[in-house]
């Protein structure tokens, strides 16, 4: 994904001499001036401490917090149905048919249980621990954020044969609990408003929500999830309901992607109070994809659970192969590189006490998880290669092939090491470097072709800009090994050029550049050649993008001039808009020039319309969903046709402009 930016160029600080004021203590403070913030207060007055940030992530996770009540009563087993629904005016239902919060007398708080879980932080069943054995919640903090941050919040209870109703606003009660009527199930049903004073922005994304309820129904085997948009005319409805727990998650990760062996392992059993469930396969890609969880929270930073899982994913792999005779004893054992690659694998495991690191959650620190998935993960997939080996015998070949990869790679690596050392601290001598030696104000243009050197190099500004030239189009490192792709000498230019190495050595504080921005033309073949590099950006550079280093530049594509007058067009709709203006106007005749190539263009004009800081447009490389990213990137430049092809016919239509 990519987003405009114009960047600024940071300017030298002029160190100057100030004479510090001895500061006068202030007497007027005093107890008066301590606050003391009641109920939720807290949580409307800091907001991200609880829910990470005020932006849309924030605004999700009011839903997700509602949703994990839900499915804490889905894993205690008295819950097989969750709904959530999208209302008009920003409005979110969810309703479950577990067994209702209770509404009886709290004894410590003398309330209703009911107003008491929704009013107070920290109050609810899985801070007892014999309600709910296990439980989710993303920050641990209950629904009684999501009432603090809720302009408006309805809580339905069915029980007892009852319907049970209160309402809040702001983290305050606004009525009482009421009886409402009679009922004939049990359940819960949360409908809430997020606060436009907290949200800057409430605009819930189907997809988003789509995407984590799908993903908690695989781990949540045996429940029905069902999502509803009723904010269109055509109400969009999906239901996920998987019997086969992860096994199906690793089925939905593979997809459209060619596995090496017949069956996906699967593990389950329970250790010290942790439950382990693992599920496995290999594909026929280079890259591995984990997915880790604890009690359904997504720990996209793993922890010891992950720790645990390599850790025996390795050992028994190693162990397997001397035994079967398929590594000789002279041979070095397989490392974890070699026994990830094409791996795709879930490992969710719950425990009854979980420590997590960070506010959201994102990494799991439970050392006993480690030790329970190890010695489970390892007993059940020695079982799994002794039984399957048709499946182990792939796997292992697998394996070894990625370790003789390795070593080619690691030779070609250091070749290119020992090269940036010997040839210059030598750079490139394509590379026409910038002046200054301070990342942050320095910038590197990757250009196509000796010409659009040639034209960059006279226009660009010489204190920071550095530009670096391409010849033809490099190597697609979506389709090979990291051995192959440092036999490209354009890729070795590269690496050196930017000074952070690859790989395992790969070390981000070694950026020569924090503006790295690829220049090509806006012509089929420029697009190409964009294509690859942001490939091999995001399979082997990804941390540049997420620092937010790498940009892609906007020359213009038209010229347009009247007269003496001269403006340029980025888009087709400015180029419009521009012609409305003058032939209001009526200056004269009109001339329009389209640019398909950077060097159609004059250094002075490719310095003023693309270059100079104070007018050019860059759009900044993000990622959003590296999942996604990474399916895409598979689809649209790995081996496989057909996926191509279907992903082709799918978007066709919504292509708008297409150099023919």
């Amino acid at each position: 994904m990519v987003r405009k930016q114009k960047p600024k160029i940071e300017k030298p600080k002029v160190k100057q001499s100030i004479r510090k004021k001895q500061r006068k203590p202030d007497s007027s403070y005093g107890a008066k001036d301590i606050y003391v913030l009641k109920g939720l207060e807290p949580v409307r007055k800091r907001p991200a401490m609880y829910i990470g940030t005020t932006g849309p992530s924030g605004l999700h996770h009011l839903i997700f917090e509602t949703v994990d009540n839900s499915i804490d009563e889905a894993m205690a087993g008295f819950c097989d149905e969750i709904k959530v629904s999208i209302l008009p005016e920003n409005r979110i239902e969810v309703v479950d048919n577990g067994r209702g919060i209770p509404v009886e007398t709290h004894p410590q708080t003398k309330k209703s249980a009911l107003e008491t879980v929704m009013t107070t932080l920290h109050a609810g069943a899985k801070f007892g621990g014999k309600v709910y054995q296990v439980s989710g919640g993303l920050h641990g903090v209950g629904i009684s954020v999501v009432c603090a941050l809720s302009r408006y919040m309805r809580v339905e209870v069915c029980r007892n044969g009852n319907r049970y109703a209160q309402e809040y606003s702001q983290g305050r009660v606004k009525t009482k609990v009421k009886k409402v009527g009679t009922c004939s199930v049990t359940g819960t049903t949360v409908i809430f408003e997020p606060d436009s004073r907290i949200f800057p922005e409430i605009k819930f994304e189907f997809d988003l929500i789509l995407k984590h309820l799908r993903q908690q129904a695989y781990l949540t085997k045996g429940v029905k999830f069902i999502i509803t948009d009723l904010r269109a005319k055509e109400e969009k409805r999906y239901a996920f309901y998987f019997d086969g727990g992860i096994v199906s998650y690793v089925k939905h990760l593979v997809r459209g992607r060619p596995m090496r062996h017949p069956n996906i392992f699967y593990g389950f059993g329970e250790r010290n109070g942790v439950a382990v469930e693992t599920a496995l396969c290999y594909t026929k890609e280079y890259e591995s994809y984990e997915e880790t969880f604890a009690n359904n929270i997504h720990t996209s930073e793993g922890g010891t659970h992950l720790t645990g899982f390599r850790s025996a994913l390795t050992r028994t792999l190693n162990d397997y192969s001397r035994k079967k005779g398929l590594l000789k004893e002279s041979e070095e054992n397989l490392s974890g590189q070699d026994v990830r690659e094409g791996l795709t694998s879930v490992i969710s495991v719950k425990t009854r006490e979980p420590q997590f690191e960070g506010q959201t959650k994102t990494k799991l620190g439970n050392p006993e998880a480690r030790l329970a998935v190890e010695s489970l993960f390892s007993e059940t997939f020695t079982d799994f290669l002794e039984r399957s080996p048709q499946d182990a015998k792939a796997i292992i070949e697998n394996c070894i092939l990625s370790q003789k990869a390795r070593r080619a790679a690691k030779a070609a690596k250091e070749t290119v090491l020992r090269k940036g050392i010997l040839d210059g601290l030598t750079l490139p001598g394509k590379l026409a470097d910038c002046a200054s030696r301070k990342p942050e104000e320095s910038e590197l243009y990757i250009v196509e072709g000796e010409s659009a050197g040639g034209s960059g190099k006279q226009a660009r500004d010489r204190r920071f800009q550095a530009i670096l030239p391409l010849r033809g189009k490099i190597l697609n490192v979506e389709r090979t090994r990291l051995d192959r792709v440092l036999a490209s000498n354009e890729i070795k230019s590269l690496i050196i050029a930017m000074g952070t190495a690859i790989a395992e050595d790969f070390d981000i504080n070694k950026t020569r550049y924090h503006r790295i921005i690829i220049m090509t033309d806006s012509d089929v073949d420029g697009q190409h050649i964009r294509t690859l590099l942001l490939t091999l950006f995001y399979r082997y550079f990804r941390p540049l993008i997420n620092k937010g280093f790498l940009y892609i530049a906007q020359p213009p594509l038209y010229r347009i001039q009247v007269g003496k007058k001269i403006e340029y067009a980025y888009a087709e709709e400015e180029k419009e808009k521009v012609l409305k203006s003058i032939q209001k106007g009526k200056l004269g005749t009109v001339s329009i020039q389209r640019y398909k190539g950077l060097g159609e263009m004059n250094p002075e004009q490719l310095w003023e319309t693309t270059m100079n800081p104070e007018n050019r447009v860059l759009l900044q490389v993000t990622i959003e969903s590296a999942y996604q990213a990474d399916k895409v990137f598979d689809t649209l430049m790995g081996k496989e046709v057909f996926p191509r092809k279907k992903f082709i016919q799918i978007h066709a239509k919504k292509v708008k402009n297409l150099d023919i």
